[in-house]
């Protein structure tokens, strides 16, 4: 609920999001009285979620259940640079029938981001599969030498519906609650992540820091 140049980091996610019109629908899924009177002040859909969640996916899940839908989009309130072209590379992963989650990165070289902890990092194999997510800084340059590239996980999501139910049904699991990121439960259960590269979008809003950082760039 910040301001932002005069509108609130989540009224910038929810238009940004709105205005691509790639989606039959953009819905905020919400616990939060706050919220929803922000996002029904500028005629926007929101859905109160039920009961308290673990996190965002679980949240998600529980309002898209009875929905007639094939793909779903999680887009995180604190992500007010969203663009169309990431949304589009994001869903268009999904014409690989094997995927069943997918999610973006952005290349970083700023070493005091990658050592950063609010910012996670993604390792990821010779097909853009997850090979883990991490607070630290992986891949550990070990040798000095090599030409190291570092990937910053975006929040944005993409599921097929069941693929996301199912992550409902699973305990929490031991890396995601030392780590704290959530999509670690998905490798943990045998599902990879099929990222997504995406030219920088900015920052995320974890932080005043970043709130000051995101001021900056708009």
């Amino acid at each position: 609920m910040q301001k932002l140049a005069g509108k609130t980091v989540i009224r910038r996610v929810y238009e940004s999001v709105f205005h691509t019109e790639l989606f039959d629908d953009v819905i905020v899924v919400t616990d939060s009285d706050i919220i929803e009177q922000e996002i029904k002040t500028i005629n926007g859909h929101v859905i109160r979620s039920k009961k308290e969640h673990e996190s965002g996916s679980d949240r998600i899940a529980e309002a898209a259940a009875d929905m007639d839908v094939d793909i779903i989009l999680n887009v995180q309130g604190d992500t007010p640079f969203i663009k169309k072209e990431p949304l589009e590379k994001l869903l268009k992963l999904f014409d690989d029938e094997t995927v069943q989650v997918g999610s973006l990165m952005q290349i970083i070289s700023d070493e005091k981001v990658i050592s950063d902890p609010n910012r996670v990092k993604v390792c990821v194999d010779k097909k853009n599969n997850s090979l883990l997510f991490s607070r630290s800084v992986i891949p550990y340059p070990r040798n000095e030498a090599a030409t190291t590239i570092y990937y910053e996980h975006i929040g944005v999501y993409a599921f097929r519906k069941q693929a996301l139910l199912k992550f409902t049904t699973w305990p929490i699991t031991p890396l995601e609650d030392a780590e704290k990121i959530e999509c670690l439960r998905y490798l943990e259960n045998g599902i990879a992540l099929r990222m997504a590269l995406t030219d920088y979008i900015g920052v995320s809003i974890d932080t005043p820091e970043d709130l000051e950082m995101a001021r900056t760039l708009l």
